[in-house]
Formats: C-alpha cells, sequence, structure tokens
C-alpha cells in the first residue's frame, strides 16, 4: 500500500529536517537565537470531519481495487486518529481506541506537552492488515521549541476489528515504541562546559572559583507554574520559557535554572530562597575568575542582558561572552548543546534514551601568548598596593604579550582604554623615543647639555623642578628625566626627523589584534616649539601602556615587532631605527636611567634592567607614573596612579621583575 503522506492541516506540512519555526539560520552566532514557538493552530471540527470523510472514501476505494473484499480497511481509522491526534483533539482519537477515553485522551495530551513541543506532524507509512488484525507504521516529526530542534521518528502500532470497526489497539507504546507502562517522555539539553581560554603553555587563564546554580526538582513542585512565575519576577527571565523547561524535564533530577556568581548570589538569594522549591547548590568552576580579566573577558549566564537583548531564548546553563575575548571567540568557546529525549519512568528516572540531536561538541579552547605565571605575579605585586596601576609585558623578540595586568585600587582612577587601549601622555618616558632622534644625528652620550629650570622654545615655555646642572651631559640628561634640556636639544631636530623616529617605533602602526589596542599617535609637528613639546612627551603625543612596552621591545631585540595575543597570530617586524653604537648607546642611557636616574627604583639584583621613567599631570590633585624598559628578552610597561609627582611606577615594575626572577 503506498505511503499517504502527511495527514492535512490549515498550513502546508514541513518536510522532516526543515528547521522548526523561530530557529535560526546562518549567521556564527545562530544557536545563541532560538525563540520560543507559537502553538499551532487546528481544523474546526467540520473542517476536520470532511476531510476524514474524503480520506475514508479515498482509502475505501484504495482497499476494495487491492482485494479487502468484505473485510474493510482498517487505513481510515488509522488516518482519522493520527490527524485526531495532530489536531490536538485528544478525546476523539482516544475514541478510535481500545483503551479508556479518559485514560487515553491524557497521554496523548501529555505524551509532547511534557517536551515543551510547539508542533507535531504525522505521515502515515504501510499498513498491513491480516483478518482482523493490522499493524500501521507512521513517521512522526516533533518541533522541540525550546530546544530549536526537530526529533523525527518512526512509530508502529496494532490493530484490531470490533464488530466491523477498527480500533487502535492501545498502548503507551502506540506514542513511541520506547514507552512501557508508566512511562513518559522528557526533554534535556545538555550544554558542554564552556571552553577555556590559555595561556602559552596550554594553561588555564580562568581559575576555579565558586559559583551558585539555583534550580528544582521538577517531581517536587506543588505547582511549577507558580514557581516559574516567581523565580521570573525575580530574575526577569520569561515565565513562559522557565515552566516549559521545568515541565519538559525529568522529574527526580535537579534542574539547574540559573547559574550565579558568589556576588550576584548575596544580592539575590534573599529573594530566590522564597521562591517555592527553589534551591541551590555550590560549585567550584572555571567560569567566572581569571587572573588576566581584561584580555579574557568575563561570562554572562543565563539571565544576561545581552541575551534578552539579542532576543535569545532561554535555555539552562547557556552562557554567553562578556567583553574580551570570551565575547569574540564565542561560538568556538560555547560548543553545541546536545538535546535528548529520554523516557522517565514513574519513579520519575531517566531509563533510556530515545533521540540525540546531531551536532553536539564541546568548544574549542583558545590559546593566548600570555604566561599565566607571570600574569600572577604581576596581579599579586598590583595587590600589594593601594594605588592603582597596569602592568605590560612582551617577548621582544617575537612581540607576544605575556602580561596584561590591571587593578583599580583605592587610590587614583585608571585612564579609560586599559592596557591595551588607554591613550595617555608619556611625559619623558617618551625620550627613549627623541633620544634615538638626536643619537641618529649623531650627538653623541657626553655631549654637553645644560638642564636648567626653564627653557623657552619657539615661543613655548618649560620648566624642570628637580636638580638642575650647568654641565650636564645629554648622558645625565636622560637619566634625570630633565625635560628643559630634550626641549632645548630639540632644536638639532627637524619635524621630519622626530616624526622619523617615531614611525620607526611604530607609533601609530595597524596592529592586527582581536581586541581593540592604541599603537600611539603623535601629531604632525611644524615649528620648534611643537617638536620641542613632542621631544618631551607632550605636545599631543599619547600612548598606551601596550604601545610604550613595543618601544622599549625595540630597544631590547633591535628590531621592531608588532604585538600578537593570540598563539595562531603572526607578528610583523621591521628595523629599528637606531644600530650598532648608536643602538648601543640608547640602551646605555636606558640602563643609567635605572642604575642611577629617575627610574632607580627598578634597579633590582640579578640581570640589568634598562628602562625610562616619566611622570604627568592627570587632574587638580592626581598624577601617572610611567616606568618604560626591559630585563634580557622581556619589555614592560608600567602605569600607576598616584596624588604627588613621585616615580612610583619604577618601584612597581621593580617589584613585579623581582618576582619573576
Amino acid at each position: 500500500m503506498p505511503d499517504q503522506g502527511t495527514l492535512p492541516d490549515q498550513a502546508p506540512p514541513r518536510p522532516p529536517g526543515a528547521p522548526a519555526p523561530g530557529r535560526a539560520s546562518g549567521g556564527r552566532r545562530g544557536h545563541r537565537h532560538r525563540k520560543p514557538v507559537g502553538r499551532g493552530s487546528f481544523l474546526s471540527r467540520k473542517q476536520r470531519l470532511a476531510a476524514i470523510s474524503l480520506l475514508v472514501v479515498a482509502t475505501f476505494c484504495v482497499g476494495f481495487t487491492n482485494g479487502f473484499g468484505s473485510e474493510a480497511s482498517a487505513e481510515p481509522t488509522v488516518q482519522a486518529f493520527l490527524f485526531d491526534w495532530q489536531s490536538g483533539h485528544y478525546a476523539e482519537a482516544a475514541a478510535l481506541t481500545t483503551g479508556g477515553a479518559a485514560l487515553v485522551s491524557t497521554q496523548l495530551a501529555a505524551a509532547y506537552s511534557n517536551l515543551d513541543a510547539s508542533n507535531r506532524f504525522f505521515a502515515m507509512g504501510k499498513v498491513t492488515q491480516h483478518g482482523d488484525k493490522a499493524i500501521a507504521s507512521f513517521r512522526a516529526t516533533v518541533d522541540l521549541a525550546q530546544a530549536g530542534q526537530q526529533w523525527v521518528y518512526t512509530g508502529q502500532f496494532k490493530l484490531i476489528s470490533r464488530d466491523g470497526h477498527w480500533l487502535v489497539d492501545w498502548a503507551p507504546s502506540v506514542i513511541n515504541p520506547g514507552l512501557g507502562a508508566g512511562d513518559r517522555l522528557a526533554v534535556v539539553t545538555a550544554y558542554p562546559q564552556r571552553a577555556g581560554i590559555q595561556d602559552m603553555g596550554g594553561r588555564p587563564l580562568i581559575v576555579k572559583s565558586a559559583d551558585y546554580r539555583i534550580g528544582v526538582r521538577p517531581g517536587e513542585l506543588k505547582n511549577a507554574t507558580a514557581t516559574a512565575q516567581d523565580f521570573s519576577d525575580v530574575t526577569g527571565l520569561s515565565e513562559q520559557q522557565v515552566v516549559g523547561q521545568i515541565k519538559a524535564a525529568p522529574p527526580s533530577d535537579f534542574l539547574s535554572l540559573l547559574t550565579l556568581s558568589p556576588a550576584e548570589f548575596t544580592a539575590l538569594w534573599p529573594r530566590l530562597s522564597k521562591v517555592p522549591g527553589l534551591s541551590h547548590q555550590l560549585r567550584n568552576e572555571r567560569l567566572f575568575s581569571s587572573p588576566a580579566q581584561e584580555a579574557v573577558g568575563q561570562v554572562g549566564t543565563e539571565d544576561s542582558a545581552e541575551l534578552r537583548a539579542e532576543g535569545a531564548a532561554y535555555q539552562p546553563g547557556m552562557t554567553v561572552g562578556l567583553g574580551g575575548l570570551q565575547q569574540l571567540y564565542q561560538d568556538e568557546l560555547t560548543g553545541t548543546p546536545t538535546t535528548s529525549v529520554v523516557v522517565v519512568n514513574a519513579a520519575g528516572h531517566t531509563v533510556a534514551t530515545l533521540w540525540n540531536s546531531p551536532g553536539g561538541h564541546a568548544g574549542t579552547p583558545v590559546r593566548t601568548t600570555l604566561d599565566s605565571k607571570q600574569q600572577t605575579a604581576a596581579m599579586t605585586a598590583l595587590a600589594a598596593q593601594s594605588n592603582s596601576a597596569e602592568i605590560v609585558a612582551l617577548d621582544a623578540r617575537t612581540g607576544a604579550i605575556r602580561v596584561l595586568a590591571s587593578r583599580q585600587g583605592s587610590q587614583g582612577t585608571l585612564p579609560s582604554g586599559g592596557t591595551l587601549d588607554a591613550k595617555v601622555e608619556p611625559g619623558m618616558a617618551f625620550s627613549i623615543v627623541s633620544a634615538a632622534a638626536l643619537l641618529s644625528k649623531g650627538i653623541g652620550m657626553k655631549h654637553p647639555l645644560p638642564c636648567e629650570p626653564v627653557a623657552n622654545v619657539g615661543g613655548q615655555t618649560f620648566t624642570y623642578q628637580l636638580v638642575t646642572s650647568t654641565t650636564a651631559t645629554l648622558a645625565s640628561d636622560f637619566a634625570d628625566g630633565c625635560g628643559t634640556a630634550f626641549a632645548n636639544m630639540s632644536r638639532t631636530l627637524t619635524p621630519q626627523q622626530l616624526t622619523a623616529a617615531e614611525r620607526a617605533f611604530g607609533i601609530g602602526a595597524k596592529w592586527q589584534l582581536p581586541l581593540s589596542a592604541f599603537s600611539g599617535s603623535a601629531p604632525v609637528v611644524s615649528g620648534a616649539a611643537d617638536v620641542a613639546a613632542q621631544a618631551t612627551g607632550a605636545g599631543g603625543v599619547l600612548m598606551s601602556p601596550l604601545g610604550m612596552a613595543t618601544v622599549a621591545a625595540e630597544v631590547a631585540a633591535g628590531t621592531g615587532h608588532s604585538p600578537v595575543l593570540l598563539s595562531t597570530d603572526q607578528s610583523t617586524t621591521w628595523q629599528a631605527p637606531l644600530s650598532g653604537k648608536q643602538l648601543t648607546e640608547l640602551r646605555a642611557l636606558m640602563r643609567l636611567a635605572v642604575k642611577k636616574g629617575s627610574a632607580h627604583a627598578a634597579n633590582i639584583s640579578g640581570a640589568p634592567v634598562y628602562g625610562q621613567a616619566g611622570v604627568v599631570k592627570a587632574g587638580k590633585h592626581s598624577y601617572l607614573s610611567w616606568f618604560v624598559g626591559y630585563r634580557g628578552g622581556l619589555a614592560i610597561s608600567v602605569l600607576e596612579t598616584g596624588s604627588t609627582p613621585h616615580q612610583a611606577a619604577a618601584a612597581l615594575a621593580g617589584a613585579f621583575l623581582k618576582a619573576i626572577g
């Protein structure tokens, strides 16, 4: 007997495998945009009877021509039963079975509502008839609304003829072959654990920390709808979607509805604890805490405002990246969840799995160039002081970023943008660049260069408030950070020469980093005053901590490298502005500044430290101090807040370098 096809409905049936209504299609983050699907509308009684009459007549004719003789065909009953079941006319469908009307009607109604299914479609298959017994097969397509998945299976049931009327021989297996007495269907969507963000050696950059799973045991709830409503009132989640998840879950298992950080738990639990049937479980997972928060980003859970803004359907276990690499690599880190249709017995235990959605897989870790040991050492050094500060470190030989550490302390406010994207005046820390420009003109370290209290260049006045000297040289002026000396000496530089040095240090270069980052900027200069201002790290020059670290790295390596944050990325290189004797002299200037000058606080024992310090005014009573330098192959940049023009960043740099050895 040929397949009679999908049963009629008001809308043309979708072929199995077509996306369920509301499912996202296409896009890298499509799986996060599943929306709840509305329940399908049913045919009127008049339309249904008309359709069944046509099916009965057509099927009877087919049965007659196929030699059924005086025995009526079972197919009209199969068609009518499947159509009534599909249309939601459970009492009418029950009347076509051998079971009790009330019992069968209830079981048919509950079968897919337990799955929170939005629609179901049945296609009649082969009907085999032998005397007063028959076996019918059908294909069911069930839209699992909350999961955005489509479950397709083949069913089969027996029929018997009584007094010339065919009836479905009722048993729970009519609904699905896997169901036995007392069993019910349930759906479970399991999200894989969010994949980690790793350091250069594959070590996790997300550390284990406490989190709280707020949830219920569905079978223990007196009123699931009331619990969902109260829970939604506190969290802002969709009541309809929450109750759908509760009703679709296995009744005896703990169903986690929401994951909270300790701070969120403290804020919400006083209200959540009053929700009937709600409990919590304390866990220790790699989810919320990282020593490299700026680069890594944060993770939001089921009640995240971003998920709501995107219209993503509520799904227990869903996570979303909030900033940093967590957001940028959301799809890679989350993987794809697996939705399962399971059989739950009368005791509430899962006894069988009928179907698993295809394509479920774990997330893929993202490996960075960061060094977790150095990152932790940096965070420890930052935590030991009250001032707010930032530390950047990178491999001078490759441009690989090793540390991006930032901490907002009790004293001072860090500039916006963080270690990567802040735009800060560098002050005399920028004299590394202007000294390179002077050395390239043949001006040596011992060149006489008085350090005076006041210098006037091109009509602009520059001042220096520390110890001055009329017998100073370029070397001592650099070491002491004498701005007036560099302002005066800049007269020997043309605007083009200073600009060339800035560009040779990569200032203004286009980096290919995954996160927003600032390589620095220096306005076009024309007159002597502009050149003098930029030579002292003012005049509109702006740098990020990462940008200044790349300046130090170029001196250390003798070659420029663009910074990289991901292990799979490649740095671009360029020739440093100095080489040979001139590069050696610039390194000597930086060593002198640490050994005897303004950066002396960074002079720790062991391998020599090279660097330069600077202080810039950030407000009425606030300052930002810089240290920019290197030790061995590691270049660093430190920015620290303060209430006085003290070179505090150099001491912090020393503490960090001492900690990493």
